[in-house]
C-alpha cells in the first residue's frame, strides 16, 4: 500500500498539468466508448487500449455481467449503461471478458459459494445461460470457452436495454466482445459469425 500511497502524493509532479489537458477534461467527458470488464486487478482497460484520460468510461464487477434490465431494486450497472448512453452519447460498448477469471473459474468448477452469498447471488444472474460449457472438469485454466460464452451472453443482455436496442435499430451503436489473455496480452475479437479471433493491428 505504501508505493500506492507515494505514487499518489506523487501524482501531480509526474503529471503534465500545466498542458491543458487536464483543464479541459474539468470542462466535461467526452469517451468514445463504455468498456465493460471484471473487477479483476490484472484486467486493466487503459493499459489494454492505450486510452488517455477521457476517452473510456468504464464498467467493471466480477465476471463483467450486466444484469437483464428491468431486474429488481437499483443497479449499479444499469445506471452506467443508461448514463453512458443517455448522457454521455457513446457509440461503442466493449464487453471485455479475460483468461484466467475468478469468477468464471467459480462457475465451472462448481464451488460452493455458501460464504460468499453476495458473490453466490451475483453470478446466479450469469449460470444459467452458461449451463452448456459448465460441465466436466477444467482442462484449460484460461477457461475460454466459458468466458467467452460469457461475453456473448452479456452482448445480448446489453440489447434487452431499450436505450441500446433504439440505438441498435438506428445504427447509432455498436457492440463489441472481447477475450483479454492475461498471461500473452492477446485480445481476441468476437466476429460476425460467433467465433473469437486476433486481429492484425
Amino acid at each position: 500500500m505504501k508505493a500506492l500511497l507515494d505514487r499518489a502524493r506523487s501524482f501531480k509532479r509526474r503529471v503534465d498539468f500545466e498542458s491543458g489537458e487536464y483543464q479541459r477534461l474539468a470542462e466535461g467527458q467526452y469517451p468514445e466508448a463504455l468498456f465493460i470488464t471484471c473487477s479483476d486487478s490484472r484486467v486493466i482497460p487503459a493499459l489494454i487500449t492505450g486510452a488517455r484520460p477521457g476517452e473510456i468510461f468504464e464498467l467493471r464487477n466480477a465476471g463483467n455481467i450486466v444484469p437483464p434490465h428491468g431486474g429488481q431494486g437499483a443497479s449499479g450497472e444499469a445506471a452506467t449503461i443508461e448514463y453512458a448512453l443517455e448522457v454521455l452519447g457513446v457509440q461503442d460498448i466493449v464487453v471485455c471478458g479475460h483468461s484466467h477469471c475468478g469468477a468464471m473459474g467459480a462457475l465451472k468448477s462448481g464451488d460452493d459459494l455458501s460464504a460468499l452469498p453476495g458473490v453466490d447471488a451475483w453470478l446466479q444472474l450469469a449460470r444459467p445461460r452458461l449451463a452448456p460449457v459448465l460441465d466436466g472438469d477444467v482442462a484449460d485454466p484460461r477457461l475460454p470457452d466459458v468466458s467467452q460464452l460469457n461475453v456473448v451472453n452479456q452482448l445480448a443482455a446489453l440489447r434487452s436495454y431499450p436505450s441500446a436496442r433504439r440505438r441498435l435499430d438506428t445504427g447509432r451503436l455498436r457492440l463489441h466482445g472481447w477475450y483479454y489473455e492475461v498471461d500473452t496480452g492477446r485480445v481476441q475479437e468476437l466476429d460476425e459469425d460467433g467465433l473469437f479471433r486476433v486481429h492484425a493491428a
